[in-house]
């Protein structure tokens, strides 16, 4: 079942009804990467299904990684950048399915993430854990 950690009262309520968020009173959660933390806007554990903002620290970089299914992330504020390019504020990238890449903010970010599934890591420390 889907549910936003931290929200007071989500228990309460009748299973299709609407749930609204208040961001700002969310806690920023570390990451297995330093750097990088995060607010679980909505998640499905069951299933892997999560929504969460992103807050890259300048000068971040995110080890290389697969994205198991189909991961959007729209950019907030500063840029996320990798060998293909770089998405900045304003702007969306989606990768598919088994697209693999390291990913880096030469000048921090704030973005939101869409993921059906964590991603995988390939390298480094983080191999075989997921970013959450």
């Amino acid at each position: 079942m889907a549910y936003t950690p931290g929200l007071e009262g989500q228990d309460l309520l009748d299973p299709l009804h609407s749930r609204y968020v208040s961001v700002d009173k969310l806690p920023w959660k570390s990451t297995p990467t330093a750097g990088i933390d995060m607010k679980i806007l909505m998640e499905e554990p069951e299933s892997g299904l999560l929504t969460a903002l992103f807050r890259w620290q300048p000068g971040t970089e995110l080890d290389l990684h697969e994205h198991v299914e189909i991961e959007q992330t729209y950019v907030l504020s500063g840029s996320i950048v990798d060998e293909e390019g770089e998405v900045s504020e304003g702007n969306y990238v989606w990768r598919p399915k088994g697209h693999k890449h390291l990913a880096r903010s030469p000048n921090g970010a704030l973005v939101i993430s869409f993921f059906l599934k964590p991603n995988k890591f390939l390298n480094g420390d983080l191999v075989g854990k997921e970013l959450k």
